[in-house]
């Protein structure tokens, strides 16, 4: 009997420790609506979403890039977060892949896409809450929020979707040329794709 309630004590210790750590980490910076540093020196990059880019590459800042920043540093700025993971936990620049959870148990991640301050992005198999998030982009597109307040029909007379990767390109894009059979579909807008929760090639930029 004795030896049961050690072991429940060791439990309970072990199981609150560990909540004590899940919401432990400050924010030290925030770099865009999608990548922060922890207050351990850890950059995280959230996972399943994506927001406009801030000046990279010598390219302009993307629309509402600024306005997700802001927001975003609002959310997490002087908070303690817990970090959920996926399939992937690193990427390749060794940052942190993570769900982000504000204390009151609210995700960050879909706080940014139910502004309409992000879109859904799916990669590498991290798709534990791609159909949570791409419910809330659809009611985002259709309210014109944010980033969908602009036209996203595009320039070509349709798209090329892979059903693998979750991304669509131009139909003169290598990548998109290299598509299945089994994976293709075809949009006929980029509003189309992305309505699906497919995300834009890297490449081609459709």
């Amino acid at each position: 009997m004795r030896h049961k309630i050690v072991i429940l004590f060791v439990f309970l210790a072990t199981f609150f420790l560990s909540l004590v750590q899940a919401v432990g980490y400050e924010v030290r910076f925030v770099y865009d609506g999608d990548t922060i540093l922890l207050d351990n020196g850890e950059k995280v990059r959230y996972l399943g979403i994506n927001t406009p880019e801030i000046d990279h590459k010598f390219q302009k800042d993307e629309f509402m890039a600024h306005r997700a920043r802001d927001f975003n540093y609002k959310l997490v700025n002087g908070v303690r977060l817990r970090l959920e993971y996926d399939k992937q936990k690193r990427d390749q620049y060794g940052r942190l892949l993570a769900y982000v959870f504000l204390e009151n148990g609210k995700m960050v991640n879909a706080l940014l896409v139910q502004k309409g301050l992000a879109h859904v992005i799916s990669k590498d198999g991290n798709l534990k809450y791609r159909d949570l998030l791409l419910s809330y982009q659809r009611k985002a597109m259709r309210k014109k929020l944010g980033i969908w307040s602009q036209d996203f029909k595009g320039d070509e007379e349709f798209y090329l979707g892979n059903r693998g990767s979750y991304l669509f390109h131009r139909p003169s894009c290598p990548f998109g040329g290299n598509i299945s059979q089994s994976n293709l579909v075809q949009f006929g807008s980029r509003y189309d794709a992305f309505w699906e929760g497919y995300s834009p090639c890297s490449r081609c930029k459709p």
